[in-house]
């Protein structure tokens, strides 16, 4: 019953409250409630009022009235915060998964000043804003991510308690752009991409690559597939060959060169790469399956590089669908169609 409550409930706040990155409030879309403080003031003027009924008491009759004046009038300042008041999604964020990803809102009061008004979405929110009558100020709302993928919030929460604490009034937005959320980054063991430049760079490698390995000791994070399993059998020493000629060009970021690996774990990888080389300026390429970015340097090239592997086999979320922390929980047919990629 809970959750068929639940569900009617949200059902009905989708109808009263559209996707829109822009939010106008009014008495359409503006709930008001007591708070604890609010129920209890208000039985405390329950019982004033049956002990002035009993003992037929003037002067517990006058402040029984006035501080029910004082209640109403708490009751229209409050709405009143949030009439008219405009919220507009002014720029989605970017950030990497586990991370808060700041959302961009900007604030627009209308004829009345907007006072201690509170964004939130779930557990994070930011500190009380007074917007004055007819300004704006933009608000910086952190949202957790838990995987990378398209973050779209489901409902950013506006709420405001002034003057009294006694009642709050709150509504939503609900957004329609979505932030990015880039790979968590990992620490990538030694490996070789199999993209090659072209024939120059082909004919400058040796032919007989294949009969030249670098050997050396084993470091942690190397793939188990490198390790001379036969040499640590006789001599009791773990050492890895790196063989020339699976060495491609160092200017590709390739995820086909770590053969064994997760998908979600190459994609950290690439990430952690990405950065190392967005960080000294090297000029690199980055190879997944079904889309390829060419070489070249920079930060908008890493920035672009992170934003492809952030997105690469997710689906951007539609007014349908609406995930609270990133896209991860996908139907089996992309996974099937997502791992198949990955294979060929």
């Amino acid at each position: 019953m809970k959750n068929l409550f639940r569900n009617r409930w949200q059902r009905w706040i989708n109808r009263r409250i559209p996707r829109s990155d822009l939010q106008s409030f009014s008495q359409k879309n503006i709930f008001i409630l007591p708070t604890g403080a609010g129920v209890v003031f208000g039985l405390l003027l329950f019982i004033m009022l049956l002990t002035g009924i009993n003992y037929q008491n003037s002067l517990i009759y006058l402040s029984t009235f006035l501080l029910g004046a004082v209640f109403v009038g708490a009751m229209h300042q409050t709405h009143r915060n949030l009439s008219g008041l405009e919220l507009t999604l002014v720029q989605p964020g970017e950030g990497f998964a586990g991370d808060d990803i700041p959302f961009r809102f900007r604030l627009r009061a209308g004829r009345d000043d907007a006072i201690a008004i509170l964004l939130s979405c779930g557990e994070s929110g930011h500190a009380l804003v007074h917007v004055h009558c007819g300004q704006a100020q933009d608000v910086s709302l952190p949202v957790h991510s838990a995987h990378r993928g398209y973050l779209r919030p489901d409902r950013i929460r506006i709420e405001t308690r002034f003057p009294f604490g006694l009642l709050k009034a709150w509504s939503w937005i609900r957004p329609v752009s979505a932030g990015v959320v880039f790979p968590r980054p990992v620490p990538a063991p030694e490996a070789f991409s199999m993209v090659e430049d072209g024939e120059e760079s082909a004919q400058a490698r040796s032919v007989d690559g294949n009969d030249h390995a670098d050997i050396r000791p084993w470091r942690e994070g190397d793939l188990s597939q490198r390790v001379l399993w036969k040499r640590f059998a006789r001599t009791g020493q773990m050492v890895v060959a790196d063989w020339e000629g699976e060495q491609g060009s160092p200017h590709w970021l390739d995820f086909n060169a770590y053969p064994g690996a997760d998908h979600e774990l190459r994609l950290s990888y690439l990430a952690f790469l990405v950065n190392e080389r967005g960080k000294s300026g090297a000029r690199f390429g980055l190879n997944l399956p079904g889309q390829i970015i060419e070489p070249d340097s920079g930060p908008a090239h890493a920035a672009r590089c992170l934003r492809v592997l952030a997105t690469w086999g997710e689906e951007r979320p539609r007014d349908a669908m609406s995930e609270p922390h990133g896209t991860r929980k996908r139907s089996s047919r992309t996974s099937s169609r997502v791992i198949t990629e990955g294979r060929v």
